[in-house]
């Protein structure tokens, strides 16, 4: 019975997999699943699954092709339309329930990178932390107190008091002594570790409306999503800006919302800032993701263009620029950027995202390269 279980088990996850792969654009470009994400599972909406099964009509008041009526007139139950309304409340159960099902970020990222055919990242040079962990796997007869394992030590007394016939029956009781002692032994694993970080800086000044941020937020969770599968966890941090940059908590950099103009290099500066003080490249693969509607103060394009190029880019694994269209941004950096740089570097990477829908391919560009 276990066994036809577990396979019933297996084949539904198989079901699920493949309506999540089937809807992934969708999933991508509204970012239903967001607010649903818990530390490890994310809870997904899919259409209810139902058994195939045949579907019988009332008996007694005919079916499609039957009875009176002439061409065109609609086909459904009987009974009088309210005046002036939709008419009354129905009694039965409707046919488009939801079902969400929980299913692991790790999950989650092997889709979209099937989904994509995102190719496996290679993490550069030796960003890479071998890490002794212990490892609780055997039993000894000696040990502190605190490793005793009570239940091994009880079972050792009671096999000893049976074959020595000291055991009672009628009034068992168990007696562990000194050679009884059992305890909980470990053996120290090096376990390597490939450390990755991912900075996000976002412009928060007039231009950008709840809807630009929302389109950041959603493309950031599949970002991550995938980078955390491939590293085993990843450190964040998160860079607002309008004229002036500052570091601030995942919360706060969705959240806010400036008045004032655009100078990108103030994010610049203080990116290349937490790069030198807490995120040093020999030790880090690091990913950098700047998105904006590519408003920019003329005269400060030069020199963020400096610091991008000698601070930035060649510490990182990659740099992407998303712009997201704004109805009130002039667009104009991204031109700019990639009229500075072309493709002089492979780790720079841009994309426009004119709406939601312009998710699902940027995530495609960005991560595509391998990096």
């Amino acid at each position: 019975m276990s066994l036809k279980i577990e396979r019933d088990q297996r084949r539904f996850r198989q079901i699920v997999r493949g309506k999540v792969r089937e809807n992934l654009k969708k999933y991508v470009s509204h970012g239903e699943m967001i607010g649903r994400k818990n530390k490890d599972l994310v809870s997904i909406p899919i259409p209810q699954l139902d058994v195939p099964r045949f579907r019988f009509g009332d008996n007694g008041n005919g079916g499609v092709g039957q009875g009176e009526g002439e061409e065109g007139t609609p086909v459904g139950k009987g009974g009088k339309e309210r005046p002036g309304g939709p008419g009354e409340a129905g009694s039965d159960p409707g046919g488009g329930h939801l079902l969400e099902v929980d299913m692991t970020l790790e999950e989650l990222a092997d889709i979209l990178g099937d989904a994509l055919e995102l190719p496996n990242i290679q993490p550069k040079g030796t960003a890479s932390i071998e890490q002794d962990k212990a490892k609780y796997n055997s039993i000894r007869s000696t040990g502190p107190e605190s490793l005793r394992h009570k239940k091994r030590t009880y079972l050792k007394a009671l096999k000893r008091q049976i074959s020595t016939g000291s055991y009672e029956p009628d009034e068992p009781r168990v007696t562990p002594i000194k050679g009884d002692q059992q305890y909980r032994s470990w053996t120290t694993i090096s376990k390597p570790e490939v450390n990755a970080a991912v900075i996000y800086m976002m412009d928060v000044s007039g231009s950008m409306t709840d809807e630009q941020k929302q389109i950041v937020r959603t493309a950031a969770f599949w970002i991550d999503t995938w980078l955390a599968q491939q590293y085993g966890g990843i450190e964040t941090r998160y860079i607002i800006h309008d004229a002036a940059a500052k570091a601030v908590d995942e919360h706060t950099f969705y959240h806010t919302r400036e008045s004032g103009g655009t100078r990108i290099s103030s994010a610049y500066k203080v990116c290349a800032q937490i790069i030198e003080e807490e995120l040093p490249p020999a030790d880090w693969n690091l990913y950098v993701f700047q998105f904006s509607d590519g408003d920019n103060w003329g005269e400060d394009n030069e020199r963020a263009f400096n610091i991008l190029r000698e601070k930035i880019i060649p510490h990182v694994n990659l740099y992407c620029y998303g712009q997201v269209e704004s109805p009130y941004g002039s667009g104009e950096y991204l031109g700019n950027l990639e009229g500075r740089f072309g493709d002089e570097y492979d780790t720079l990477v841009t994309a426009e995202m004119e709406d939601r829908d312009a998710i699902y391919e940027a995530i495609r560009t960005f991560l595509g390269t391998g990096r």
